[in-house]
């Protein structure tokens, strides 16, 4: 008893030890926001004599973040819509379905999740530019939902391969259609793992930048991880104004984690204890 209690203290401390690891630097940065650029260069690591939230309002302007964070936002949101329905709709068919070449076409997905992203650019740049997508949204949108069906489709028909045969025959006798099995009573009990992959899209998505370096080049168009590069390397004065950019390029991340946790959680603890 006395040595299970012993293990589970030194986990929780590891996970302790961890966990400040990786918080304590975005503390710093948050707290270093609200700093005068003299605070900062002499106080680096203290709290600000004065909390000074005009450097919020200075960042925006000067970075131009509201063009920035419409582009991340609305290719983030385009390619997840696109990612989640079409591998939903994949991953119903591969695990509910048996028809011929089943499992060579989840063994092509599946194959997809060991190729390098960034070894396509080059032939990725290439076709956008025959093409005529060079410096669109869709440049960005039609690789991220590319490359994250593997994924997706791994984690969302490992989901539904556990549902038992019974919903679906009571939604037949019923006179449901194969839609609206799909829409009504499948994807609905599929909502943790939904929340599973739509977290993991959404990081990439929205923290991605090679991607977007190589295909977007209109200033117009840059995503905000373009667009905090760039100030960052013009503006490398104002540190407390580039701390100010990343907090608020952060914000919508634990924002959408937050909202999204509980259903991350029930996709996690799915199994774990037998009903």
């Amino acid at each position: 008893m006395q040595t299970s209690l012993g293990k589970k203290t030194m986990i929780h401390i590891l996970l302790a030890v961890l966990s400040a690891i990786n918080i304590l630097p975005i503390v710093w940065m948050v707290v270093s926001s609200f700093k005068s650029e003299a605070d900062f260069a002499t106080n680096p690591l203290g709290l600000p004599k004065t909390w000074n939230f005009s450097n919020y309002t200075s960042a925006w302007k000067v970075a131009h973040l509201g063009t920035y964070f419409w582009n991340s936002v609305l290719v983030t949101a385009a390619s997840i819509l696109l990612t989640v329905l079409l591998g939903a709709l994949a991953s119903y068919f591969l695990s509910r379905f048996e028809f011929r070449m089943r499992g060579w076409l989840y063994g092509l997905f599946i194959i997809g999740m060991t190729i390098p992203i960034h070894a396509t650019l080059v032939p990725i740049f290439i076709v956008m530019k025959k093409i005529g997508l060079l410096n669109t949204h869709l440049s960005l949108v039609l690789p991220y939902t590319a490359f994250h069906l593997s994924i997706t489709i791994f984690i969302l028909a490992g989901f539904m391969r556990g549902f038992p045969k019974d919903v679906e025959e009571s939604a037949i006798m019923d006179g449901a259609g194969l839609y609206r099995i799909f829409w009504s009573i499948i994807l609905p009990m599929t909502r943790p793992a939904l929340a599973t992959v739509i977290i993991i899209n959404f990081i990439y998505n929205w923290n991605e930048f090679l991607f977007a370096l190589v295909l977007i080049n209109k200033a117009a168009l840059k995503t905000l991880p373009l667009g905090l590069a760039n100030f960052a390397g013009t503006e490398t004065r104002f540190q407390t104004l580039q701390m100010a950019a990343l907090t608020m390029a952060l914000v919508p991340l634990v924002g959408f984690y937050l909202a999204m946790e509980k259903q991350l959680i029930q996709g996690m603890t799915a199994g774990a204890v037998k009903g």
